[in-house]
């Protein structure tokens, strides 16, 4: 399959891709987290050619997007006793990096779901994925555009690098603003149960009812919960410091850096989080800097472990998954 790549600025950008869609293809999109693979979420056969062109399990569920709020109900089900939080939610997370999942209505696929009677939704706040699911006028499943459990991809050339000829088309709208895949919520009996960690922090959500309720036993109710994820083909170890760890003789060993180039001679090659100490500019930049050592063809990396308050929560939830081999 030839996989074309198409810049967003370009006049037809938008007008393709829903082209695709609606022919019951796939095409890769920038959201304001990392590129998602979108396809139809209401054609099961569709919805078939992510699984396919990721190598993703069934038993992983997949995040449905929608065009405009008048589809939450069209979707979703939502309890009366949880109408209210959810309303919140939705005002104060939407458009954005914040994903509810609920009681799904019978419109939605077994496929999406993983044959679960619960849906993730969210609606992506980037203006080019949005003006295509408008276009569209319809929900789309977008899980990120990557081989299964590999690195997300955060660059249109990431896509390609995963994805080429497996897919027919790529919109290339630059690299993606946050870096990290979409907090995920479930909600039920009044209360939420964060599924996921990411930019919309634990500290932004404390302020809701807490329901503990939700999660039973180890099965995966929303993506991102499988133990093994995120992970670079060499293999990766979280550490304190650079400075606790000194590489085996002739051991090629990459650093991925928190904030300071410590004991930078000990290592083949380093790369630098955030020299602020920024966590924001930490998680934009984690999977951009996982794929470049991942390319040097090391014998393993290894991540200094950075401070988990906000988003650094969510970057030691990605690093901890890449790590678990």
């Amino acid at each position: 399959m030839h996989t074309e790549v198409l810049s967003a600025d370009h006049d037809s950008a938008v007008t393709r891709a829903v082209e695709q869609l609606r022919a019951g293809k796939l095409v890769a999109l920038p959201t304001e987290t990392v590129y998602g693979l979108a396809a139809d979420a209401l054609k099961p056969e569709a919805v078939a050619q992510i699984f396919a062109a990721k190598e993703r399990p069934q038993f992983d569920p997949l995040i449905v997007h929608l065009p405009a709020r008048d589809w939450v109900d069209r979707v979703v089900r939502i309890p009366p006793e949880d109408r209210n939080l959810v309303d919140q939610l939705m005002r104060r997370f939407w458009p954005g990096p914040f994903t509810l999942v609920l009681p799904r209505q019978p419109i939605v696929p077994d496929l999406v779901t993983a044959g679960l009677e619960t849906v993730a939704v969210r609606m992506s706040a980037h203006p080019v994925f949005a003006q295509v699911v408008r276009g569209f006028d319809g929900p789309v499943a977008a899980p990120s555009a990557n081989r299964f459990g590999r690195i997300s991809p955060t660059t249109a050339q990431h896509v390609v690098e995963e994805l080429h000829g497996r897919i027919p088309l790529i919109i290339d709208g630059g690299p993606t603003r946050l870096g990290l895949e979409s907090t995920i919520v479930a909600v039920k009996q009044g209360g939420i149960s964060l599924l996921r960690q990411g930019s919309v922090t634990a500290e932004e959500l404390s302020e809701y009812p807490v329901n503990k309720e939700f999660i039973t036993g180890t099965s995966i109710c929303a993506p991102g919960q499988l133990p093994v994820h995120y992970a670079p083909r060499t293999p990766l170890r979280l550490i304190p410091s650079a400075d606790t760890f000194s590489p085996l003789a002739g051991q090629r060993v990459g650093l991925l850096a928190w904030q300071t180039l410590k004991a930078k001679g000990r290592f083949a090659a380093a790369r630098v989080l955030s020299s602020k100490g920024d966590p924001i500019e930490a998680a934009a930049r984690l999977f951009r800097l996982l794929r470049e050592l991942d390319a040097l063809n090391l014998d393993l990396i290894v991540a200094e472990e950075v401070p988990e308050k906000g988003v650094g929560a969510a970057i030691m939830d990605r690093l901890r998954r890449a790590a678990a081999r």
